[in-house]
């Protein structure tokens, strides 16, 4: 299988995941009248598309460790269930997120959430596998902690009628995908380190498995209790157009090949490193949302202000975790 080689390229494939991360959700952003609880199914069938073909490509082929079959063959049952399980987690973790796109806006919705997940899983992380220097990566999470609460500050200062829903609910649910989105961080790292370990694209296989296992439950429960807008049917899914499945489809591949790339990097940079660098994705959304999709079109100017400095604080963060890296 294919492993990078040297700091340099683990640290361009992590920056390449950040941008994947951060600019998945556009596909969402571009369809037409298609509930998220739909486009879900088409995001998860892209994830477990794509996270097979680096299997069977670059996983298969390389000169370095186990090609990804014999790999799964000799790992261990519970690095299985560990990845299967964090799959799972960040399933329930990204259908909160996309609710909080649909409510809120990118702008608002990937700074909170990945924020507070780069926190949780870079701590959880580092207590499992101990790579990097610890005051650059306390000062990168504690201004990842700030920029959270710069775009929180952003959001609130929105006049009124640039809103169509609560402040408070965009935040919350937000918030609760944050917190379910950093706990998966952990149970890759032990699948990743522990005894017959998995590799990266072993993991990213069995976590889209994991993924797509739970989108079972939690997707159809979430088309007949949706957290924003009417409830889904099935029925629905096949009208929606070929246009929609498609972006659906690519939305999944893009958030998979971030995923890739960012294990494929941990291999050699180690999961905290890794993890937190790739979960600068808000940075990325946040762009998208003010520059593309004009999410902040008529904010004043305590609005922009907070968005400004959210943005200061992230580069800053991502600068000190890339240098947390001990050679």
């Amino acid at each position: 299988m294919y492993l990078p080689g040297s700091y340099s390229v683990a640290l361009l494939l992590t920056i390449m995941s950040t941008v994947f991360w951060g600019s998945w959700a556009n596909t969402y952003k571009g369809t037409r009248n298609y509930p998220f609880a739909l486009f879900y199914w088409d995001y998860i069938i892209g994830v477990v598309l794509c996270s097979l073909l680096f299997a069977f490509t670059l996983g298969t082929f390389g000169a370095s460790g186990q090609p990804f079959l014999e790999n799964l063959r000799s790992a261990d049952a519970v690095n299985w269930f560990h990845a299967l399980l964090a799959g799972a987690i960040f399933n329930v973790a990204n259908l909160l997120l996309v609710a909080a796109i649909d409510i809120a806006g990118l702008a608002i919705a990937f700074p909170i959430a990945i924020g507070i997940a780069v926190v949780e899983g870079v701590v959880l992380s580092y207590l499992l596998q101990p790579v990097g220097s610890v005051p650059y990566l306390a000062g990168g999470v504690v201004l990842a902690v700030v920029a959270v609460l710069f775009i929180a500050q952003a959001y609130r200062a929105l006049d009124s009628n640039t809103r169509q829903v609560p402040a408070s609910r965009g935040i919350l649910v937000s918030v609760l995908s944050g917190i379910l989105m950093g706990a998966f961080a952990p149970f890759v790292t032990r699948s990743m380190t522990h005894g017959n370990a998995l590799s990266p694209y072993s993991v990213a296989v069995l976590f889209s498995l994991g993924a797509l296992g739970c989108c079972a439950v939690a997707n159809t429960y979430m088309m007949r209790h949706p957290v924003h807008g009417a409830p889904a049917s099935f029925s629905d899914y096949p009208r929606a157009g070929a246009r929609n499945h498609a972006l659906g489809v690519l939305g999944g591949v893009a958030w998979a090949t971030g995923t890739c790339l960012n294990f494929i990097a941990a291999g050699f940079l180690g999961v905290p490193i890794s993890y937190a660098i790739g979960q600068s994705a808000p940075l990325i959304a946040a762009a998208w949302g003010v520059f593309v999709w004009r999410e902040f079109r008529g904010a004043n100017t305590r609005a922009w202000t907070a968005l400004a400095l959210m943005f200061v604080c992230y580069v800053a963060a991502i600068v000190l975790i890339a240098r947390a890296y001990k050679g």
